[in-house]
């Protein structure tokens, strides 16, 4: 079978397709990403940016006409905080299935995170054995997903994402100390509320916010997966990386190798959020995953087409 996994995030749009059966490893075939910034102006109007949502529908629709010409027989697409927060979502929902014919779930925070943790345990082979934090920090959520053997997977969506607090608190550029430094309060006061006693033994970062600050901190001069998944960021090489992107201003920043810049404005944001985490929970490195929820989503429709394979076996 043929699959295309769609994953409409607050800052960008992604696409995974694949050849895939119960018995093989997936084989892909496209793995494409485009910022369109669909969280733009949502936390504070409660409306999508028209201009944005316009970017994003377009995406979406080259993604699906890409999808057919490589003979896709399934389509899974969802959407996140953007359209989960948007007065109007329902609206681009509707846009979206008549320009492109693709039906986009919007699901809640604890849904993507559970997706952010199938890809992870399968992308990186992490033994169940081992205590978990996994963090995906997007435009709009962060969502933190705490896994422990013998344990209930515990899942927290904060509304903390690398545009939504870029928004909130940044007004120069480059950003003054004391914009900084309300960011991080935020950020730890968010944490604090969680009240987690945890101390993981691995800490897993996943999506664009964590990919492009590894690919800036290697010095990537075109972005790969290849030395960014399973990579090890230690907690100094990401201080490091908060100190030169807050001391540039924007058109620098966007000629730094690794940097997408349509992530430029935003990256320091997030840089602070994955350095606060790492932090409070006392994380002396991340582990990179270059495979967030469309891999999930991927995975998810794989075990799925296993179980009824099964039983039409029965």
């Amino acid at each position: 079978m043929r699959l295309a996994a769609l994953d409409v995030g607050s800052n960008t749009v992604l696409m995974l397709v694949v050849e895939c059966s119960a018995d093989e490893k997936p084989r892909v075939l496209a793995d494409v990403s485009r910022i369109t910034r669909l969280g733009r102006g949502v936390d504070a109007s409660g409306h999508l940016d028209p201009d944005s949502a316009v970017q994003t529908l377009e995406a979406i629709a080259e993604f699906a006409e890409k999808a057919r010409a490589l003979r896709v027989e399934n389509t899974v697409g969802v959407a996140t905080a953007a359209l989960r927060d948007a007065s109007d979502g329902s609206d681009f929902l509707a846009r979206v299935k008549q320009r492109s014919g693709i039906t986009l779930e919007v699901i809640s925070g604890q849904a993507e995170a559970q997706l952010s943790y199938l890809s992870t345990r399968k992308g990186l082979g992490l033994s169940p054995a081992e205590k978990l934090l996994i963090v995906d920090i997007g435009g709009g959520s962060t969502e933190l997903i705490r896994a422990e053997p013998d344990r209930t997977l515990e899942i927290a969506s904060l509304q903390l994402g690398s545009v939504r607090l870029t928004e909130r608190f940044i007004n120069h550029d480059p950003p003054l100390v004391s914009e900084t430094e309300i960011l991080r309060g935020a950020v730890d006061q968010a944490l604090r509320q969680l009240v987690w006693n945890y101390c993981p033994a691995e800490m897993v970062g996943i999506a664009g916010t964590v990919t492009t600050l590894c690919a800036i901190a290697l010095g990537l001069d075109r972005y790969s997966p290849g030395p960014v998944h399973g990579y090890r960021l230690a907690l100094g090489e990401v201080l490091r990386l908060i100190e030169l992107l807050g001391s540039m201003q924007l058109e620098r920043r966007k000629q730094l190798p690794g940097m997408e810049p349509g992530r430029a404005d935003v990256l320091f944001g997030g840089a602070v959020i994955l350095e606060r985490v790492m932090n409070y929970f006392g994380c002396a490195e991340v582990i990179v995953s270059d495979q967030g929820v469309r891999w999930g989503l991927m995975w998810r429709e794989v075990e799925r087409q296993t179980v009824s394979i099964n039983r039409k076996r029965q």
